[in-house]
């Protein structure tokens, strides 16, 4: 069946503002020595198109070079952006690795065109963050002395395959040749711990103790999600209340979310100076989940002059009416809650006061109930 690839994009969908953006707005004068270079002969693929289907797998949820690749050759929208070329997975890889310098500022020229068409309101701006995955495997994470110890077992297990060999010399040869691959992979693994002890540093956190490390990844840390733990990131964002536009997004490999506010603030602070807006922050709200409290958080923005709303961790604890009492619970009731592992309801019909006069009930808090 033909079909004509130029008709493919229609106006007023993502795919359509994408190819319009990178061919007419963007500034890719950073990516001139990767494209025209007369001494070793230029890219294979100019950089409008690498662009466009990178930003487009990244927002149909395609962060992988091969599944980008595999797009590029099944799916009717990224053949239509490229042009119907098929790039390899390693140059798309290479792409992004080696162009980071060069990406990076697009963000911002981006953020000029929403600022040019009215999309940005600059009222009120909120930070949120999500566990993001990472490559890299737990297996290979641990403090300086976690990793000194694995080394040490892995030094054993190989000195134990060799004595091994030396006790048994009348073993069959496919056994021998399987130990002796065995014992290789081990070598290599203690060696690499011992490269990476060797010419890195420990981390440490923010009270000086010793932080797990992981040795293919070290920006990446070791969280917990509600899926369990991953080796990952936390991913970043701030964005405008106005049209959703996020003006700040960044990877941090901290555990916890509360030592990214400040960076992040000041990665917001300079991209609104970028768009000519430098006093934006003292005249905006700003808004954080419970995930950003913390005393040092509180302190920090009571210097910056945000008018700043951040969910309290403690305010359960603090509030009356959430505190749960002994008594509102008979002995009977507190058997079943301790059969069933469940937690106290925080309130019972004894805390609600019903009027019979007015057929009416006020909630522990005083609010009139309605039906």
């Amino acid at each position: 069946m033909p079909i004509d690839f130029s008709r493919q994009i229609l106006p007023s969908t993502f795919e359509f503002a994408l190819s319009h953006i990178v061919d007419n707005r963007l500034d890719l004068s950073g990516f001139d020595a990767w494209y025209q270079n007369d001494k070793r002969g230029a890219a294979a693929y100019p950089p409008t198109v690498m662009l466009k289907i990178i930003l487009l797998g990244y927002v149909h949820g395609l962060v992988s070079s091969r599944r980008i690749a595999q797009a590029c050759e099944t799916n009717i929208t990224f053949m239509s952006l490229s042009g119907d070329v098929q790039p390899h997975y390693t140059s798309i890889a290479s792409f992004v690795s080696k162009m980071s310098e060069q990406i990076a500022p697009l963000f911002t020229q981006i953020l000029m065109i929403c600022d040019e068409e009215g999309l940005i309101g600059r009222n009120m701006f909120a930070i949120d963050g999500c566990k993001i995955k990472s490559n890299a495997s737990k297996e290979w994470s641990g403090t300086f002395e976690e990793l000194e110890r694995k080394q040490v077992k892995l030094d054993k297990a190989s000195k134990r395959i060799l004595a091994c060999h030396q006790s048994q010399d009348v073993m069959p040869e496919d056994e021998v040749i399987h130990d002796l691959k065995q014992k290789e992979k081990l070598d290599k693994s203690a060696a690499k711990i011992g490269e990476y002890l060797a010419t890195k540093e420990e981390k440490l956190g923010r009270k000086g103790k010793s932080v797990k490390s992981n040795i293919t990844d070290p920006d990446s840390a070791k969280m917990t999600t509600s899926k369990g733990t991953i080796q990952g990131y936390n991913g970043i964002a701030i964005n405008d209340d106005k049209h959703q536009i996020i003006l700040q997004a960044q990877t941090w490999g901290s555990v916890g979310e509360q030592q990214t506010l400040k960076p992040a603030l000041g990665q917001l602070d300079e991209q609104l100076k970028k768009l000519g807006t430098p006093n934006t922050l003292s005249e905006a709200k700003f808004t954080a989940d419970s995930g950003f409290h913390s005393e040092e958080n509180l302190k920090y923005l009571a210097t910056t002059g945000l008018d700043s709303y951040i969910a309290d961790t403690q305010f359960r604890s603090r509030n009356p009416l959430f505190k749960v009492s002994d008594t509102y619970h008979t002995e009977k009731e507190k058997r079943r809650l301790k059969r069933s592992k469940g937690k106290p309801r925080l309130f019972t019909s004894k805390d609600f006061h019903y009027d019979e006069e007015q057929n009416t009930c006020r909630c522990p808090a005083g609010k009139t109930l309605w039906q």
